[in-house]
């Protein structure tokens, strides 16, 4: 393969994952209080003809949050802006608050990951619908203000604990977004299966999502590696067996772990003693990034009830090792 084709496919990904996403509330599958709180919200807006209050998302990654901002944004019939906390600096906010229509909808993911210079100057912003930019230096300096039309900045967050208070504060609406139930997963992969065009028999859709770890994300991406296994090996149907077989490749369990999810448990049997260990340690010993394992892996482990934060770190708990085949009493994998 060479280097022009991998971006490219990878391009394709995400044109298939967008394609996926749903455009409307009515097609948003779950998240049920959170949409009758919006919807209500929305429709007040439009009434009034004001822009929505500001909206912040918080919940683990693959929750829908990206989607429901457009979702809001197709709601209300106007335009988004989407950008990414991490590196946004207080010229790139000043360049995108004076290019908002009015009622435009500002998507900023990761907010929580913003430096403070940037997120100060979105205080008035948001309050009073203003842009303070200050020009010169020392006793010349004079602050120039600027009317900004009226906005409705949506905020997404895997770490809520990780906003300030001011910024928190000026969030009119906030939803945190749970892990979905199977039954609404199942919902989901029907759903992408009839955009994909792939045929999938209701057990098998049911065992993907029961894999998933109550994500719709990681439900979606298993359902297309299952159509590839099916339409190379088998016939294009999607039947129980054959999604077992394409799990089988993708060493997703029964608990829907994947193999990083297991070599954590392991790592942290094995090498540690089932803890407590810091997260440092750990990462160090995984070879991967803190941020990573505290983000993306530790959360449905810590839903299933496989480990446990404490304040001395991380322990591997009955449970976790029970799913490993480890006895309570020894360390030793079998």
């Amino acid at each position: 393969m060479t280097q022009f084709m991998v971006p490219v496919l990878a391009e394709a990904e995400e044109e298939v994952e967008r394609s996926l996403r749903p455009r409307t509330l009515a097609d948003f599958v779950g998240q049920e209080r959170v949409k009758e709180q919006l919807e209500i919200a929305l429709e007040a807006a439009r009434a009034r003809s004001e822009a929505l209050d500001h909206v912040l998302l918080a919940g683990p990654p693959g929750l829908g949050k990206t989607s429901l901002a457009q979702i809001v944004r197709n709601e209300l019939g106007v335009g988004i802006r989407q950008v990414a906390g991490p590196g946004l600096e207080r010229k790139d906010i000043a360049a995108i608050l004076t290019s908002l229509e009015v009622r435009d909808v500002l998507f900023i993911d990761e907010i929580h990951r913003m430096s403070r210079a940037a997120e100060e100057i979105l205080y008035p912003a948001l309050e009073d619908f203003r842009l303070d930019i200050v020009v010169g230096q020392g006793p010349a300096a004079r602050t120039l203000t600027l009317d900004l039309p009226p906005f409705t900045l949506v905020g997404a967050t895997t770490r809520t604990g990780l906003l300030t208070t001011p910024l928190r504060d000026r969030f009119g609406l906030t939803f945190r977004l749970d892990l979905y139930t199977p039954r609404e997963l199942a919902a989901i992969v029907r759903r992408s299966a009839r955009i994909l065009g792939v045929d999938v028999a209701d057990p098998a859709a049911e065992l993907i999502s029961a894999r998933s770890r109550g994500t719709p994300r990681v439900a979606n991406r298993i359902l297309r590696r299952v159509r590839d296994v099916a339409e190379v090996r088998h016939e294009g149907v999607v039947t129980t067996k054959v999604a077992e077989e394409a799990l089988a490749l993708l060493e997703v369990d029964g608990a829907g772990l994947e193999r990083f999810d297991r070599d954590l448990l392991r790592a942290l049997v094995e090498k540690f003693g089932g803890g407590p260990v810091g997260l440092s340690t750990l990462a160090v010993a995984l070879g991967e990034e803190p941020e990573t394992i505290e983000d993306v892996y530790e959360p449905y482990l810590l839903q299933l009830g496989f480990l446990q934060r404490t304040p001395r770190g991380r322990v591997v708990t009955d449970l976790g090792r029970e799913h490993l085949g480890a006895s309570r009493s020894d360390s030793t994998l079998f």
